[in-house]
Order: structure tokens, then sequence, then C-alpha cells
């Protein structure tokens, strides 16, 4: 189902944060906070639980829960190298993004 994403790393930079994600499983994903802005610490890792649904072929909704509280939704649009994102952080603010994701590794 997930085909375009198991098993492979991905970058994403939004102009302020930049970011790593690795999916290991359908379920669990390594993310590494390459340049954190003002929103994260840089060089931040965490194993997180997430949620897969394909939309179309190379178009996914990845959502998550990080240990802070904090919670991700993700549409990443592979075909295009587009990623848009929302994020409300443990205290409450909510941020918009769009920026570029590519492969990393095949």
């Amino acid at each position: 189902m997930n085909d375009t994403l198991l098993g492979r790393r991905y970058l994403m930079y939004s102009g302020i944060l930049i970011i790593e994600l690795f999916f290991e499983t359908d379920c669990s994903m390594v993310i590494t906070v390459i340049e954190g802005g003002s929103l994260a610490r840089s060089g931040y890792t965490e194993r997180v639980d997430i949620s897969i649904l394909k939309l179309r072929t190379k178009l996914y909704l990845v959502t998550w829960k990080e240990q802070s509280g904090a919670t991700v939704t993700h549409i990443e649009d592979h075909e295009n190298g587009i990623a848009y994102y929302n994020t409300t952080l443990a205290d409450g603010t909510f941020h918009t993004m769009r920026g570029t994701i590519w492969l990393l590794e095949k």
C-alpha cells in the first residue's frame, strides 16, 4: 500500500524547518530535526507511531503525535516533491507550512 515510503528516507524543507523522515514500517517513523528554526531543537530525534493514508499514487496523508504532545499532519506529494504540513505544538500554537520533500536514498 505505501510502497513509495516504506524503508526510505526523505528530507523535508519548509524554509525554517529541515527534517529527515525515515519510514520504518506502516506504523513507525523516525524523525530527525536537521534545522529546527524556532519550532524544534536541531538534532532532535524521535520514533513516532504514524498513520498513513494513501490518497493516490505517490500522495499520502501522514499523521502522528510526538512525546511532547505536539500533533503533526502532512500531505506528502512525492510525485511533485511538495509537502504541506500542519503542526500544533504542546503549548497550543498552530503552524501551517509548505515545503519540498525528496528521497535521500533508494
